[in-house]
């Protein structure tokens, strides 16, 4: 393990200096376009009979289980780390737009995205029952902000829209994981699937990782308000991180969702209540570094796990047609409820085509379809899903900035 980190991390390292010295794109996408780049060239090396290089990337990319990773490592850290810097009073301002995003959106999404795979993949003969479809369509609904974040900031993002993206982002990661891994489990006929059983299994997931994300959170808080010493704070909130996440996996509840409560408490709470000016530059100084450092190492992993899928081109005609459903999906669950919502809550003109095209898709969605069980139809849901996170992070993660621009100068209605 040692060995795997310190190699991945100096590529990264390398990655992010050549980036920086000499692209200049957005951190995590410029890390991401040099891995992907480096991978077509070693394939194209191994395809000319040169494939010493290939092999060795191979067979040190194989020792890494990207969904473990991820999903039981790197997104507790990354979720606590989002949510630290979200302002609560702005979220709770929002509510009722994020909760119907987080929730129905992400519902309606898996079931509008999956169906139409379902009709997409028998028009081209390949037989993939409903079910799974559905679960295609759960791993495809988590949205990312990490990639559009720094962009939206850059060209001037109002803040209401950048609340928005990333509060609804932050929550809607945790109901997609409840979402698919209730539909997986139906599909692997472990499961029933029915109402009772769904509303039972979320209730436990989402409700119990909330009080969870609460009890740790202020468990933290109360620690913090009784010292002075940022060394020891910082670790607190480190150990809040792992133990915290590791006690949801324990008692079956939602790790993401309590990441996501624990972060907006010590974000807000401890950060006004506990802490002294000192400790609260070193604990956003701490989190903002961990953030930046595991994105640009997640982000060099998806280029990478392209020497891993192999591909076929007769399945880029399944995603490309998925890729305008999604768009349009996406579109229409936000601009329905923003429309309904917006008597009550002022919306800046232009919100929906912003939320609709910062939607990217991330490291999650890859890290669940890279987690399916070796069924028959993995293959093409792993290499959709992969075209579909490629599309999304370097065609519309390249072009949100022109799109915020464009809505940056209006204010939003008041409501």
């Amino acid at each position: 393990m040692l060995n795997i980190a310190a190699l991945f991390i100096t590529i990264t390292a390398l990655f992010s200096w050549f980036n920086h010295r000499f692209i200049r794109l957005p951190a995590t996408i410029g890390v991401m376009v040099i891995a992907l780049l480096i991978s077509l060239l070693l394939l194209a090396l191994n395809h000319f009979g040169i494939g010493l290089l290939t092999d060795q990337a191979q067979h040190w990319l194989e020792r890494i289980n990207f969904n473990t990773l991820l999903m039981d490592g790197m997104l507790s850290f990354l979720l606590f780390a989002g949510a630290l810097h979200v302002d609560l009073d702005q979220l709770r301002r929002y509510r009722w737009s994020i909760g119907l995003l987080a929730t129905g959106g992400v519902v309606i999404s898996t079931l509008v995205v999956g169906t139409a795979a379902w009709a997409l993949f028998a028009l081209f003969g390949i037989a993939i029952p409903w079910l799974w479809c559905l679960v295609f369509g759960a791993l495809i609904a988590p949205t990312d902000p990490i990639a559009v974040l720094g962009i939206m900031r850059s060209a001037g993002a109002p803040a209401d829209m950048e609340i928005k993206i990333v509060g609804e982002s932050l929550f809607n990661d945790g109901v997609a994981v409840v979402v698919f891994s209730t539909l997986l489990g139906a599909a692997s006929a472990h499961e029933a699937l029915t109402f009772s059983h769904v509303g039972l299994l979320f209730l436990q997931e989402a409700g119990g990782g909330i009080v969870l994300g609460m009890a740790v959170g202020a468990l933290v808080y109360y620690l913090m308000k009784a010292i002075d010493q940022h060394q020891v704070e910082v670790m607190l909130s480190l150990a809040l991180v792992v133990g915290g996440y590791a006690l949801a996996s324990q008692l079956e509840v939602s790790g993401p969702i309590a990441m996501v409560v624990a972060g907006l408490l010590i974000g807000n709470m401890a950060r006004s209540g506990a802490m002294s000016q000192n400790t609260r530059a070193y604990v956003d100084g701490f989190w903002e570094l961990i953030d930046e450092m595991l994105n640009a190492i997640l982000f060099v992993l998806i280029g990478l796990e392209l020497l891993l899928i192999p591909f076929e081109l007769h399945y880029l005609w399944v995603a490309l047609p998925l890729i305008a459903i999604i768009l349009a999906t996406r579109y229409l669950t936000i601009g329905i409820p923003l429309t309904f919502l917006r008597r009550w809550v002022g919306f800046r003109r232009g919100t929906t085509r912003v939320l609709t095209w910062g939607g990217l898709r991330g490291g999650i969605s890859v890290a669940l379809a890279l987690g399916l069980p070796d069924v028959a139809w993995r293959e093409p849901l792993v290499l959709i899903t992969y075209i579909i996170v490629l599309f999304s992070i370097l065609v519309q993660g390249l072009t949100i900035g022109r799109v915020v621009q464009g809505v940056a100068g209006d204010r939003p209605p008041s409501p």
